[in-house]
Parts: structure tokens; sequence; C-alpha cells
């Protein structure tokens, strides 16, 4: 049944009106006539009317209260940005990889659940892992998370950082063996590859990173700060994405390592982690120097550069 307006004459009319299914048709009959529209709503006479059917229907009352502020918010939780960002994530097969290389470990924590927490909180926040924990499970729904301490996620962290077997060392740079943030990365490039995929042009550029207090007791170092910390250990990130955009890996160094030494690591990286014969790097003028480019010009490599462009095939 609904409420439906009748038009006679200068005055509209409210009928209430029951659908009906009568001989392989719907048909409509009016049960009763309550009144003039505009007579009902300056009496007040509507108003009564549906809120004394309303308490026959507790959903709709409680809606109502809720407009009125008379129901107390016991607690909230937003949904948006982890859905959002979750779609994203699971289109990217990322949790798939991190359950595979999870094969035979057991931790006893959801430890894909919480480092989709730690990169939607690096996404949106930026803040330390403590802060990843206090302000997602306190404010925000993410599904599978449950009660994740500090200690989890610090363990999650570790687990990224473990280095991988001797076996699958191949390819590790000078500065840091390779660990299992390696192996999710190439999983992850696999996973999206197919016969004709290749990478024409990568953009590779570095930063810094810098520890206070007992921070950085492996790969912190003293060296040049881009934060103008130069009394802070530091350690180098270089960030490489592929020719759309998209990231493809990053690499991790101790923090006196000059951006002109990581440029031919890279390189070589790149070609042994993802099976690629030429590849275009574009980086800035300071990774640059006489010594890279002779290296570059070897029998396996071919460079030209100007102004921070440099090619290597």
């Amino acid at each position: 049944m609904f409420f439906r307006q009748k038009r006679s004459g200068d005055h509209v009319y409210l009928q209430i009106v029951e659908n009906r299914w009568e001989r392989g048709g719907s048909k409509q009959r009016v049960i009763a006539t309550v009144g003039r529209l505009d007579q009902l709503q300056e009496s007040g006479q509507l108003d009564g009317l549906l809120q004394s059917g309303a308490k026959f229907a507790e959903s709709v009352m409680v809606l109502a209260a809720h407009r009125q502020g008379k129901t107390p918010a016991i607690r909230t939780r937003r949904i948006g940005p982890a859905m959002v960002f979750g779609r994203l994530w699971d289109e990217l097969h990322i949790p798939q990889v991190i359950e595979r290389l999870l094969a035979g470990r057991r931790f006893g924590l959801p430890l894909e659940r919480i480092l989709f927490l730690t990169v939607l909180h690096r996404l949106f926040d930026s803040g330390s892992d403590r802060s990843c924990v206090l302000v997602w499970n306190k404010d925000y729904a993410i599904p599978g998370i449950g009660a994740v301490d500090l200690h989890h996620v610090y363990r999650a962290m570790a687990w990224l950082g473990e280095p991988l077997p001797a076996d699958q060392q191949k390819g590790a740079t000078p500065f840091a063996p390779r660990c299992t943030k390696d192996a999710v990365e190439e999983a992850l490039f696999d996973r999206r590859r197919d016969l004709f995929s290749h990478l024409d042009l990568v953009f590779f550029d570095t930063t810094s990173i810098y520890f206070e207090g007992e921070g950085g007791a492996e790969l912190g170092q003293y060296g040049h700060s881009k934060d103008h910390r130069p009394d802070c250990r530091q350690m180098v990130v270089g960030a490489i994405l592929d020719g759309e955009g998209r990231p493809l890996c990053c690499e991790l160094w101790p923090g006196n390592v000059t951006d002109v030494k990581t440029l031919i690591p890279v390189v070589d990286r790149l070609q042994q982690r993802f099976r690629i014969r030429s590849i275009c790097i574009v980086a800035d003028r300071g990774m640059i120097s006489q010594n890279t480019i002779a290296e570059l010009q070897t029998e396996k490599r071919q460079v030209h550069s100007s102004w921070g462009l440099g090619c290597a095939t």
C-alpha cells in the first residue's frame, strides 16, 4: 500500500491505495481518502497519522529518531578508504601473491591483512607503524583485521625484510641482500606480464630517510642528507616506475651510498630480476658520471646521456 495524491478541481486529496494482482495484471484500489492534503498538513493531522503507524515499524522509528538527533552514537566507524583501496588491492592480486609466499609458514596472525593495513596507512596518512595501529583500528572498519597490536605489525615488517635463501640471492646488489619484499615485487610483475610484456622505459629516483634515536642499526649510515639532517643515520630508498607510471620495485641501501653508485646495480638488477633484454632508464644528472658511462658502455650495455637522461640496452 502507498499514499497517492488525487487532484479534484482546485484541491489535492490524499488517498491510501492498494496494489492487487487480478486476472494476470496489476490493479489499484483506493482503500480510503484521508482528506485534503493542505488541510492535513496545516492541522498536523498528517504527521500524527504517520507517527501513529510508524510505531508498528521499528526500523522506521529508529531512522526517524536518528534524524531528530535522539539516538546516541555508541560507536561510528568509516569504511570508505578501505573499500576503495581494498578493491585495487584485490585487482592487483596482492593477496594471492602473499599467500603463496607464506605457504608452509605458520605465523598465527593475518599477515596479508596487516600488510594491507600498513599500505593503506602509507597512502592516506603516512605515519609510523604505531600511528597505523592507533588510527585505523580505532576509526575505520577494515575486514579481517580484528585486534591487531603493534608487535603484529612489526612481525609483518620483519617478514618482508627477511633475506631469501642463498640459492635465491642471484641479482642482489652489493649493498643489501635479496629479501621477501623482492619476491613480492617480482611475483606481482609476473602476474601482469604476458607474452608481449616488456620494459622499454623505466624511471628511477632516490631519496633518503633518516632515523632518530637508536634506529638504523643495519642500513643506517651517515651520508649526504636530503632531509638536511646530517646528524642522523639514514638509509637511501630508490623507487623505480615503469613507462606507464606503475611502481615496479624499490631498493634500499645504506645511507652513505651516493646516487652515482646506484645506477649500475639498478640496471643489472632490473635485467636479472625481470628478465629484460633492453631497457631505457630515465634518471637525474646526479646519477651519471664518466665512470658510470664507461661501465655502461660494455658488451652488455650501451648508454647515451645528456642532462639527466640515461638510456641503457
